[in-house]
């Protein structure tokens, strides 16, 4: 195994240095651009990618980008759907964070003629 693999395979989104702590008051956004996310399709395991687009405003913590990185390849060999693969990195996200907003957009790459883009974003009210 490549070390990459083993990092990947090894990493652990809840350890406490992925997380830093936001040194500043005052409300600012923080938009983070992911265009090479990978899933396995639950139902026939053909890769599905996408580009996720993730923006929020930090309370107390904010991850620190090469964690991003692990924890989003992670979903590489796993087989779930683009709806809940979004749902899941928002939710842990989110609950890593607990930023003043969060934002996720999941715009899947077509396949079969189909094209699916997931918003979540913590404004709405129907969040939870």
């Amino acid at each position: 195994m490549k070390y990459g693999e083993k990092e990947i395979q090894e990493f652990d989104i809840n350890a406490k240095e992925n997380f830093w702590p936001n040194e500043h008051e005052k409300n600012y956004t923080i938009n983070i651009e992911l265009p090479e996310f990978m899933c396995l399709c639950p139902r026939s395991g053909y890769p599905d990618f996408a580009t996720l687009k993730l923006s929020y405003v930090p309370n107390k913590r904010v991850i620190e980008l090469k964690a991003l990185k692990l924890y989003i390849n992670s979903f590489m060999y796993r087989h779930i759907s683009h709806e809940n693969s979004a749902n899941e990195i928002y939710d842990t996200l989110y609950s890593k964070l607990e930023p003043r907003s969060m934002k996720l957009i999941a715009d899947f790459n077509p396949r079969g003629n189909v094209h699916t883009v997931i918003e979540i974003d913590s404004t709405d009210s129907t969040k939870n």
